[in-house]
């Protein structure tokens, strides 16, 4: 081969490897390239991910007060269970650990010995959320552990954690709601404020080794977690007991089969000062079917069946029957048809209607009936609600108009949601007929709708709008988080009342306000009076037309009103849904209970009193303390106090009274004096009280030698009592107090 040719292949060797060298190279840049620029990030993710391991630290969820400072929701440290494993060296330490762990959890050893087994971890979760009796015992372990096994001293480690407490079990349980497994809120305020509660939680990051195992806790780098805020509500701890009391007593007494409802409203400002809802359940243990009928039928079930039933009853009891069900007010609607008609100038005080006990209110419809079926004559504007007249009332709606009414009962807010700051809020609806606009009427819509059938409302939207009559004629937005606190107490937001709009004018509110007083003392609503209290209410019976699962007709007993009259601060809704006893008529059933709650929420917000001469003769004052006094001594005491002494047996120094000091009895009450230890076993029968006027009781009483305390009306000469405190024929002391509940047996509104 000669040198040309040679050269030549040199020359194209050359030009071979460049070009092998520039594509290496160039692939090996162009790989670099990809792998720093385009997938740099992502690898760099990958890398920390295999090199650090990261465990969520939960944040301690806010607690929630009334208005008064008092806890209702809070949370309080519990601990989770974290093993080692990798701190293991042999199979007889695993076993012993896992047994000692088994017993103190309650857990399954072969369970807690599997995890045990994993000798490339330093953490894994034994068991979650464990009390401080169970933290003690673990404690107590570690000692032992250590002490036996140095090496295993870091083995068992605790996690400090958060359980949800309600220190009231079913106390507001509709109000407040219940959190899940992981401390999420799922219903009620924690739902509704669950951002505001839950806090941003911490981070524990531990670095893995180069095969990919935990390194141990001292490598561990901690991000504390922030505590959510707590927030303080409107609602009166004390208020909501005496609303939730008086519920639970009327379900038991009427026996109301689909629960009860009790909303008490700041008027002015839109503040929920209590929101019961009966039958509860406990905020504990939510899951678990509180009603004991309903838990007879479950264990009747079983299976998907089961399974299935316990979801719908459990879906029952979390329903906050006060914003999220809707009923046809009946009469207590007849305060917004009224006010209507008198803003409009559609009627006024003079305006005068005739009953003859029923009405067609237009040619081609049925009659409808009043409640008093021989007619209450000519009436005019305020006996016309005071006799809770529907035939005036179908009158009085005609002379307001379709148009009119319409935009009434929308200012008043029932076709749209309060905004109330809870989940899961309805809103009424109007009527509603197929190819036409909403709050298109037929003649007859506006018949009924005028005394409250055939429109449907939430409780929280019939209490607000009867706000509105109280406070001046202003919607105002009810609301029941009053202010949100930081973790260390300082408030960060507060709440400011919102007022909507004006609906009526000072003078129809003076008007109505006027015309509900006399109602409560003198009309259907008397039963909801109390004494010395200038109350202002209407009462309600509504059929539950195509709703009826207990009995041919159901009914809805209602009673709402105000006080005091002349300066209202407070509203009050109660609301029985299917009372099944002997009574369900609104005046029988809410009007009484209404009258219970009202007699101690109206002296514990300190409202005046303002009694007439013939209530001041059985108004309670308080019983003194006799104990240890001399005998002449104490005699010229309880006389002083203006009460009437009575000595039993023949000592000389009194010994046990009865009342006992603070016991609220009449003026003119007996107090039993005791002068030997004999006396006071001494016991006498409660009569029944029932069924009797005021004298008559009185008589009764003084026969049996029994204080009795008057509840509700005792100025009218109509008025009976109707029930007691005390059952029957029951043996007490001699001058034990008996509450007797006064007001008139005349059958109330039913609408149709």
């Amino acid at each position: 081969m000669n040198d040309n040719a040679l050269s030549s292949i040199r020359k194209r060797s050359h030009w071979l490897l460049a070009l092998i060298l520039i594509f290496g190279f160039g692939s090996i840049a162009c790989r670099l390239f990809y792998l720093h620029i385009i997938q740099g990030q992502e690898l760099s993710e990958r890398a920390v991910d295999q090199q650090l391991s990261d465990t969520k630290v939960s944040a301690k969820r806010g607690s929630i007060f009334d208005r008064n400072g008092n806890t209702l929701a809070s949370s309080a440290s519990v601990w989770k269970v974290i093993l080692a494993p990798a701190y293991f060296e042999n199979d007889k330490q695993r076993e012993y650990v896992s047994q000692e762990l088994a017993n103190i959890l309650g857990m399954d050893y072969n369970e807690i010995l599997e995890l045990a087994k994993k000798n490339d971890s330093y953490y894994q979760t034994v068991k979650r959320r464990i009390e401080s009796d169970e933290r003690d015992k673990i404690l107590q372990l570690e000692d032992e552990i250590s002490k036996k096994y140095d090496r295993l001293a870091s083995v068992i480690v605790l996690e400090e954690d958060y359980k949800r407490y309600y220190p009231y079990n079913d106390f507001a349980a509709s109000v407040i709601g219940f959190t899940g497994s992981d401390g999420q809120g799922l219903s009620g305020i924690e739902y509704q404020y669950d951002s505001y509660l839950t806090g941003v939680s911490g981070r524990i990051v531990t670095e893995n080794d180069g095969w990919g195992t935990m390194m141990p806790f001292e490598y561990q780098q901690k991000e504390d977690a922030q505590d959510g805020n707590s927030l303080v509500l409107t609602i009166d701890e004390t208020i909501q007991h005496f609303l939730e009391k008086y519920l639970k007593q009327g379900i038991i007494d009427y026996k109301v089969a689909e629960g009860s409802v009790a909303v008490c409203m700041d008027v002015k400002t839109g503040e929920v000062l209590g929101m019961a809802v009966e039958n509860s359940y406990d905020l504990n243990n939510p899951y678990e079917v509180a009603d004991e009928s309903a838990q007879k039928e479950l264990e009747k079930l079983s299976g998907t069946q089961k399974e299935e039933r316990t979801n719908e009853l459990l879906a029952k009891q979390w329903r906050n029957k006060a914003i999220s069900d809707t009923y046809y007010p009946g009469s207590v609607f007849k305060i917004i048809t009224a006010s209507a008609a008198l803003e409009e100038k559609a009627a006024d005080l003079d305006s005068t209607y005739f009953c003859s006990g029923s009405l067609v209110p237009y040619e081609g419809v049925t009659a409808i009936n009043c409640h008093n079926t021989l007619g209450h004559g000519s009436e005019n504007f305020t006996e016309a609600l005071c006799n809770s007249c529907n035939p005036a009332f179908m009158m009085i709606g005609k002379s307001l108009g379709e148009e009119k009414f319409w935009e009434y009962f929308q200012s008043f807010g029932f076709n749209s949601r309060t905004g109330i700051d809870l989940p899961g809020e309805a809103t009424g609806l109007f009527f509603q007929h197929d190819g036409e606009p909403e709050g298109s009427m037929w003649p007859v819509d506006l018949a009924i709708g005028s005394f409250g059938q055939g429109v449907t409302v939430t409780p929280i939207e019939m209490v607000t709008a009867v706000s509105a009559v109280a406070n001046g004629g202003y919607a105002v937005r009810p609301y029941l988080v009053k202010q949100i606190l930081d973790a260390d107490g300082n408030v960060v937001e507060t709440t400011e009342p919102v007022i909507k709009r004006q609906i009526i004018s000072e003078d129809t509110v003076e008007k109505m306000s006027a015309i509900l007083e006399q109602n409560a003392t003198e009309g259907t609503a008397k039963n909801g009076y109390v004494a010395g209290y200038r109350i202002a209410g209407k009462t309600g019976t509504s059929e539950k037309i195509g709703q009826s699962t207990h009995s041919e007709k159901d009914y809805i007993a209602s009673y709402c009103g105000f006080a005091p009259a002349d300066d209202p601060q407070i509203a009050l809704l109660v609301y029985f849904d299917t009372p099944t006893g002997d009574a369900y008529y609104g005046s029988q059933v809410a009007a009484p209970v209404f009258a219970s709650i009202m007699s101690e929420i109206c002296p514990y917000l300190g409202i005046e009193t303002q009694y007439t001469e013939e209530e001041l003769e059985y108004v309670d004052t308080v019983a003194g303390t006799y104990l240890t006094m001399g005998l002449e001594e104490a005699l010229n005491q309880v006389s002083e106090d203006g009460f009437e002494p009575y000595i039993c047996g023949n000592g000389d120094t009194v010994l046990a009274q009865v009342p006992q000091a603070g016991s609220k009895i009449p003026r003119g009450g007996r107090v039993m004096l005791y002068t030997t230890n004999d006396s006071t076993k001494e016991t006498v029968k409660v009569p029944d009280f029932t069924g009797h006027t005021v004298e008559e009781v009185n008589e009764l009483a003084g026969e049996n030698n029994i204080n009795i305390s008057f509840s509700g009306s005792v100025d009218l000469d109509t008025v009976y009592s109707y029930a007691q405190s005390v059952a029957v024929d029951e043996q007490v002391s001699p001058g034990t107090v008996v509450t007797v509940y006064f007001g008139n047996n005349n059958v109330d509104d039913t609408v149709m």
